[in-house]
C-alpha cells in the first residue's frame, strides 16, 4: 500500500484560506468526509478536535498533522491542504502553519495504514519535500511529487556510521499515529548525520516497533525516552536515560544525542533504594509543579481584589470618622458609600472571592487535565464557604486531581470506546465533583471545624492570662495559614472580645494579620536574589494588601515556598503582636489596617509595633529562603 492509496484527489485543496485553526480543522474534516472516508462528521471532528486540545499537532516548519481515531471513519484516510497566507496554529515552533495533513484512523484493530501514515510523516521532515508540495499546481502534481518521493525513501540508502556506539531511542505520544514517528526520523537522522548507530523503538498505535533487546540495552551508550506516554523503563535499570517529550526528539535530537554522547543523562534506578529515591524526588516535583500552576494563576484575582478592597476602605476613611460610627457601620466599613461598595461590594469583593477556587481548580487542572478543574473548582469553593479555607482548598485541589486521575482509571475499563465523547463533559465531572464534594464536606471540612471550635476554647482560657503571650499566640496564628483555619480562629475571638469590651486583642489579631504581606513586599525589596522576577514584581503590592489588612496577599509565596514563608511571617507576627500588648493598644474596629487607625490606642506604638514585626519577618525570611533559580 502508498501513501497515495489513502489519498484522493477530491481530499486536496491548494490555495485554501482561513482565517484561524479552527475554521482550518472543520474544513479540513469536511474535505475528509467529502472524500468518502468518514460516516459520522461529527463525531471524527470531536476526535480531531480532542486530540488539539491534549497538544498541538502543528510540527513545526509550517506543517501540521491533525488526526483522530473515531468510530466515524469507515476506512484510514488523507486529507490535505495547502494554504496561500499562513496562520497561527500554536505549533511546536510557534511559527504559522500554511500546509496541513490531516489524518482519519478507524477504531478497529488493523495497522497497515498506520505504517503508511507514519512514513508520510517522516517524509514531511525534508523540507525540499514539503517546498515542492506547497508549489504544486493541482492535485494530481500533488500526489505525483508524494508518489515520487515514497520511491526515493524507499531505495534510500543510509550514509555509513564512523563509530562504533550504538544509541537506543523510544519514542511515543498519545494516540501514536505521527508524531511517534517523526522523532523516530528526526533522531535517526541526527544520528547517522553524527556517524552514531541509533535504533529507535516506536509505541504507536499498532504498538510496540523495533522493539529493543536486552543486549542492544547492555551494548548501548545510553537511551533517549521522548515520549508523552508511559513506557517501560525497567529494562534500562543502571543505563544512563533522558527522558523528554516527544516534541523535543522532533525539533532538538541533535541535542539529545550529544547529552547522551557526552553522559549528561541519568542513571536509570529500578527495583532498588536508589529509584525509589528518584521516584520520591520526581513526586516532589510533580506536587510542586501543581501547587505552581494554581497558585499562578490565583495571583491576579488576589491581587487585583485586594488592591480594590483597599481603595474602598480609603474612601470610607477619608470620608467617615470611624470614632462615630456605630458598632454596626464599623463592620461595614469598606462599603458604606455608594463608591466604596462598589470597588469592594460589587467588584474587589467578587474577584477575592474567586482565589480559592481559583487555586484549587487549577492544581486539579494540573493533575488530570481539563477534567479536573471543574472538579477542583467546586473542591475550592466548598472551602472557601466553609472552615478550612485556604489548607482546605489546597487540599481540595489535590484531592479533585487524583480523584479525577482514579476515575479516569476505572473509566478506561469498564466503559466502552464507543462512549469515549460522553467521558469528558459527563461521567469526570458528574463522578469528580460528588466523590470531591462528600470527601471535603465528610472530611475536611469537620476535622477544621472541629479545630476551630478548639482552638477557640483554647483562645478563652488565655484571655485572663499573661496579655502578652495572649498577643504572641493570636497574631502568630493569624501567620500560621492566612485565611484558614487557625487564621479564622483568632480574627473570630478577636471580634468577640470587642463585643465584650476587649480590644487590645482585636489590636493584636489586625496586626498579626498586617504583617505577612508587608514582610514579604520588604522582603523582596531587601533581598532580591532570593525572589523570582516575578515575585520581585508582584512583592511591592503587598504593602497595600498588609496596610490593609489582607493576609492574602501572601499567600501566593507561602503557597510556593511554605517552609521558609510561613515561619517567618509566623514570627513576625509574632512579635509585633506581643508588642502590641505590652504597649497596650486597642482597637475598636474589626477590620481596614492603617484606614482604621484613628480609633487606634496608642497609634504610634501600634506604628513601631507593625514596623518591629515588618522588619523582623523580613530579615528572618531573607535568612531562610535560598538564593532564587
Amino acid at each position: 500500500m502508498k501513501i497515495t492509496d489513502l489519498l484522493k484527489e477530491n481530499a486536496i485543496k491548494l490555495h485554501g484560506a482561513y482565517e484561524n485553526k479552527d475554521e482550518l480543522l472543520r474544513n479540513a474534516v469536511k474535505l475528509m468526509a467529502d472524500s468518502g472516508n468518514i460516516s459520522d462528521e461529527e463525531a471524527y471532528l470531536k476526535a480531531v478536535l480532542a486530540r488539539e486540545e491534549e497538544s498541538t499537532t502543528g510540527v513545526g516548519g509550517g506543517i501540521a498533522i491533525p488526526h483522530g481515531r473515531s468510530a466515524g471513519v469507515k476506512e484510514a484516510g488523507l486529507a490535505a491542504i495547502v494554504l496561500d497566507k499562513a496562520i497561527d496554529y500554536q505549533a511546536l515552533d510557534n511559527n504559522p502553519v500554511d500546509i496541513v495533513f490531516l489524518i482519519a484512523a478507524p477504531e478497529d484493530k488493523g495497522n497497515i495504514h498506520l505504517e503508511i501514515l507514519s512514513k508520510l510523516a517522516m517524509m514531511l521532515m525534508d523540507a525540499s519535500f514539503v517546498t515542492k508540495l506547497k508549489n504544486a499546481k493541482s492535485p494530481r502534481e500533488f500526489m505525483e511529487i508524494i508518489d515520487k518521493a515514497e520511491e526515493d525513501k524507499n531505495s534510500e540508502v543510509k550514509e555509513e556510521v564512523v563509530s562504533d556506539k550504538l544509541i537506543l531511542a523510544v519514542t511515543a505520544c498519545p494516540t501514536g499515529i505521527a508524531h511517534t514517528y517523526m522523532a523516530a526520523e528526526a533522531l535517526e537522522k541526527a544520528a547517522v548525520k553524527k556517524g552514531y548507530r541509533i535504533k529507535v523503538e516506536t509505541r504507536g498505535s499498532g504498538g510496540a516497533k523495533n522493539v529493543l533487546t536486552n543486549d542492544e540495552i547492555r551494548e548501548a551508550e545510553g537511551i533517549i525516552v521522548a515520549a508523552d506516554t508511559k513506557v517501560p523503563m525497567e529494562r534500562f535499570n543502571g543505563k544512563q536515560v533522558i527522558e523528554c517529550q516527544v516534541s523535543k526528539g522532533i525539533s532538538q535530537p541533535e541535542t539529545l544525542i550529544d547529552e547522551i554522547v557526552n553522559h549528561r543523562g541519568s542513571i536509570y534506578a529500578a527495583n532498588n533504594v536508589e529509584e525509589k529515591e528518584t521516584v520520591s524526588l520526581s513526586v516532589g516535583h510533580q506536587l510542586y509543579k501543581h501547587l505552581m500552576n494554581g497558585v499562578s494563576h490565583m495571583l491576579p484575582f488576589v491581587v487585583g481584589g485586594g488592591i480594590l478592597i483597599a481603595l474602598a476602605f480609603l474612601v470610607d476613611g477619608l470620608c467617615f470618622d470611624i470614632n462615630e460610627l456605630d458598632a454596626a457601620a464599623r463592620g461595614n466599613f469598606g462599603t458604606l458609600t455608594p463608591l466604596s461598595n462598589l470597588l469592594k461590594g460589587q467588584i474587589g469583593g467578587v474577584a477575592f472571592g474567586f482565589m480559592l477556587p481559583v487555586l484549587a481548580g487549577f492544581i486539579a487542572m494540573s493533575i488530570a487535565d481539563r477534567p479536573g478543574l471543574a472538579v477542583g473548582f467546586v473542591g475550592g469553593a466548598i472551602a472557601a464557604n466553609g472552615t478550612s479555607g485556604f489548607l482546605g482548598a489546597l487540599a481540595a485541589g489535590f484531592i479533585a486531581g487524583y480523584l479525577v486521575e482514579l476515575i479516569k482509571k476505572i473509566s478506561d475499563k469498564l466503559v466502552p470506546n464507543s462512549l469515549d465523547g460522553i467521558k469528558p463533559v459527563l461521567i469526570y465531572p458528574l463522578l469528580g465533583i460528588l466523590s470531591t464534594a462528600l470527601v471535603m464536606i465528610f472530611l475536611i471540612e469537620p476535622v477544621v471545624g472541629g479545630l476551630n471550635s478548639a482552638l477557640n476554647s483554647a483562645l478563652s482560657s488565655l484571655s485572663g492570662a499573661n496579655v502578652v503571650l495572649l498577643g504572641l499566640l493570636v497574631a502568630g496564628m493569624m501567620a500560621i495559614d492566612m485565611g484558614g483555619p487557625f487564621n479564622k480562629a483568632a480574627y473570630v475571638f478577636g471580634v468577640a472580645s470587642i463585643a465584650a469590651g476587649n480590644y487590645n486583642i482585636m489590636a493584636a489579631v489586625m496586626i498579626g494579620g498586617m504583617v505577612p504581606p508587608c514582610a514579604i513586599a520588604l522582603a523582596t525589596i531587601l533581598f532580591k536574589d532570593k525572589f523570582t522576577e516575578s515575585e520581585r514584581k508582584s512583592g511591592p503590592t503587598n504593602f497595600i494588601m498588609g496596610l490593609s489588612f489582607i493576609t492574602e496577599g501572601a499567600i501566593p509565596f507561602a503557597a510556593a515556598d511554605p517552609l521558609h514563608v510561613i515561619p517567618s511571617c509566623v514570627a513576625g507576627s509574632a512579635i509585633a503582636g506581643g508588642l502590641s500588648m505590652f504597649f497596650n493598644c486597642t482597637l475598636m474596629a474589626p477590620h481596614g489596617g492603617i484606614f482604621v487607625f484613628p480609633v487606634v490606642g496608642n497609634p504610634i506604638f501600634y506604628i513601631i509595633s507593625l514596623v518591629a514585626g515588618t522588619i523582623a519577618g523580613a530579615i528572618l525570611l531573607g535568612l531562610l529562603k535560598k538564593k532564587a533559580a
